[in-house]
């Protein structure tokens, strides 16, 4: 169901970085009530910058690493939830490319993910007499067509897209919807250097630049357009100014 983002409480894991920085000025056009950034970049003078895009959102930043304990995170989620009462999205887009650095890219990427959204489900899910909520994680098309040459970060964003669909299933149960927004090759900082796994490719990233790519505010605004198109279990696309949901084939049902 398309969702207004008016007067929203939205809190963004990691949204200083490229896209995550172009995707929160997005997000900032669209009259959000309160949008808390969590990062590890702590940068005022950008915060200041963004309170100026649109004086109508209160914008919050809370320095956060998402490989803290999720003991952590929930202490962090009861002061957040405490002071805004309610939070309506909560998007994960935490992320590192670096091969050589397995455990990290596993932590940051995947386990931090898991552990953050877990987490908000103390204050989300049904059962326990929360308002559900929306939760949108930032995958990658690595997800579902791997840079082989980087198998260990391709990895951690296949786990991020199944981690997903599967809290898309749960959403009758938990009350909470989930969906992936999945960049295609996109001008970052992130991939401009970058190294393969046991240096398998030294060129990697030369070689990945050659193919087309986009800019990070072409896919900041899809991004923001497959917010409001709400689309549980949406396996959304984001490539050279483009927006596709992706449709994978059922082969078999688990009969759970």
């Amino acid at each position: 169901m398309p969702l207004s983002l008016t007067n929203k409480n939205v809190i963004f894991v990691a949204g200083l970085g490229g896209i995550g920085l172009d995707t929160t000025k997005e997000l900032l056009k669209r009259d959000l009530k309160n949008l808390v950034i969590l990062d590890r970049i702590n940068n005022p003078a950008v915060i200041t910058e963004l309170q100026k895009i649109n004086p109508k959102v209160t914008v919050t930043f809370i320095p956060y690493d998402v490989t803290v304990p999720i003991t952590e995170t929930k202490k962090l989620l009861k002061t957040i939830f405490d002071k805004l009462k309610t939070v309506d999205i909560l998007i994960n887009g935490a992320g590192i490319l670096d091969d050589h650095k397995i455990e990290a890219t596993i932590a940051v990427n995947y386990t931090g993910l898991v552990n953050t959204t877990t987490a908000i489900l103390d204050f989300w899910d049904i059962r326990k007499g929360g308002p559900g909520g929306i939760i949108c994680n930032i995958g990658s098309v690595t997800g579902f067509n791997a840079i082989y040459q980087v198998p260990v970060y391709s990895g951690t964003k296949a786990a991020v897209v199944n981690f997903t669909s599967s809290l898309a299933k749960l959403a009758p149960i938990t009350g909470v919807t989930a969906y992936t927004v999945n960049p295609g090759i996109t001008r970052t900082t992130l991939v401009h250097k970058f190294n393969s796994w046991l240096d398998v490719e030294p060129k990697v990233a030369e070689k990945l630049l050659e193919h087309p790519t986009q800019t990070t505010q072409e896919c900041a605004t899809n991004f923001v357009k497959a917010i409001e198109l709400n689309k549980n279990g949406g396996l959304w696309f984001l490539d050279k100014g483009t927006l596709e949901d992706i449709e994978w084939k059922k082969y078999w049902d688990s009969g759970i």
